[in-house]
């Protein structure tokens, strides 16, 4: 009896204990709602939130750029999956947005701290760096004098106590510098800055309005290239390593980025994008140039008659302007093959229709390449009353003419696919229009055509109209 009695005993206090106090779960450890490889499969798309910097992403000359775009574009090309890149350059919100599910992947210079480990999954890294303190070497030219004033410059950490360094908010360095004033036994006023990127910080340096802030080694050699009087020689770390992050809930796209990483830093490919940022010192001659988006802001030389027509209708002047870099790359004489001229490719018959009489000339080829996407857009207002999806329709138009995509929204209603929605429906039998099953059917008025190119041509605009939302006003 006392031998049950014990065996009773133990089994209710082994019960109590298993049973008193439930695991509580991170606030950033939530499956719910959260994408992993196959949704991401499924959806054919992965989306990505990185840094707008003249490193990372950017258009230059009308084209999105940067480290973390090309890489990005590798890895979406690997997976066999549409690119969708949006900009945010604050650090905490981006993380909220990949713990909610809003998000799949963020791509930017993500130091890997074990702090950092608690809200996400940093990927296997892509390169490496250490944070340097980023002061100046020497402060403005003397009114009349061409004498530098040279700065007394910080050496040894002990010498940052007291001293006030301006930091992105919720950054590695933020961490880093609360350790580095408990290893050296002093105060350091850590200033966090949530509206501004690195570079905008060490601009503010360059510039004299704030004395320090601290930045990854290789974004700071790069800001060498157009700031000159700034000094970044004093290390506040050791070598760091530099990632990615995923929800901590999607393990296996996690495993597929760590796979690819890890054999495309092993390639050619990698080495030359990492040299093309990193190394090249015509990066700072770009950057410079009036046709950055971030010093300059111009995608070409016409973006003011660009900006103007677009207006007269009504419409974006981005998207416009990235019908041109499709159409001509904003060469105002191109002539292609089949006889179109110009910035927006006006065939002659067309540009006499609308009253072109200089074809060549930027503004009146734009107005004439404006008349007809606006005749085009009226004309497929009667059959398609969702503007977004209609613009598909419309581009495709203005590439390939009316008749053929009127073809394809014939083939795929008698198909059984929606005749007003482009992706995955009509386009397919645009696409397939040189097939002959499809160009000798019935439905079809306007017979053969090469649907390759409208297919691609929408794509392509498209993307690089939503690069050009998220880098220009």
């Amino acid at each position: 009896m006392r031998q049950l009695l014990l065996i009773l005993l133990i089994a209710i206090i082994t019960a109590g204990c298993g049973s008193s106090s439930p695991k509580k779960e991170s606030s950033y450890v939530s499956a719910k709602n959260i994408p992993d490889l196959q949704q991401i499969r499924e959806s054919g798309q992965i989306r990505v939130v990185t840094n707008y910097n003249s490193t990372n992403y950017f258009v230059y000359k009308g084209q999105p750029m940067g480290y973390q775009f090309e890489l990005l574009q590798e890895f979406a090309n690997f997976m066999n999956l549409r690119l969708e890149v949006s900009v945010n350059n604050n650090l905490q919100e981006n993380i909220d947005r990949l713990a909610n599910g809003e998000l799949d992947l963020i791509a930017s210079n993500l130091a890997v701290t074990r702090e950092g480990e608690q809200k996400v999954a940093f990927t296997e890294p892509h390169s490496y760096s250490r944070q340097v303190l980023v002061q100046q070497a020497y402060s403005s030219e003397r009114s009349g004098s061409s004498e530098r004033i040279h700065n007394e410059l910080i050496r040894n950490q002990l010498d940052l106590g007291g001293k006030t360094i301006y930091v992105q908010k919720g950054s590695a360095f933020v961490q880093r510098l609360r350790s580095l004033s408990n290893e050296i036994g002093d105060s350091i006023h850590i200033v966090e800055i949530p509206d501004y990127e690195v570079e905008q910080l060490i601009e503010l340096v360059a510039e004299g309005e704030i004395e320090y802030t601290v930045s990854d080694e290789n974004l700071a050699r790069v800001n060498l290239n157009f700031y000159p009087n700034i000094d970044i020689e004093t290390a506040i770390s050791f070598p760091q390593k530099q990632a990615w992050a995923v929800n901590r809930n999607s393990p296996e796209l996690l495993n597929a980025v760590n796979n690819w990483m890890v054999g495309f830093k092993k390639t050619a490919r990698y080495q030359r994008i990492h040299r093309k940022y990193f190394e090249n010192r015509r990066s700072g001659h770009i950057v410079n140039s009036g046709f950055h988006s971030i010093k300059g802001g111009q995608v070409s030389v016409y973006d003011d008659i660009i900006r103007a027509e677009s207006e007269r209708f009504d419409w974006d002047w981005r998207l416009i302007a990235s019908i041109i870099y499709q159409e001509s790359r904003f060469i105002p004489d191109a002539e292609s093959w089949a006889g179109a001229m110009g910035l927006m490719q006006l065939m002659p018959q067309t540009a006499e229709r609308f009253g072109v009489h200089a074809i060549t000339s930027p503004r009146e080829n734009i107005r004439g390449g404006m008349q007809l996407l606006q005749w085009l857009d009226e004309r497929m207002s009667l059959r398609i009353e969702d503007p977004e999806e209609r613009l598909k329709f419309v581009l495709a138009s203005y590439n390939v003419g009316i008749g053929h995509v009127l073809d394809g929204m014939r083939l795929a209603e008698k198909y059984g696919r929606s005749p007003i929605i482009w992706y995955d429906n009509v386009d397919y039998y645009v696409l397939n229009k040189s097939n002959p099953k499809y160009y000798n059917d019935p439905v079809v008025q306007f017979g053969y055509c090469r649907g390759e190119e409208p297919y691609h041509y929408v794509r392509e605009i498209l993307e690089r109209y939503e690069h050009y939302k998220n880098v220009l006003r």
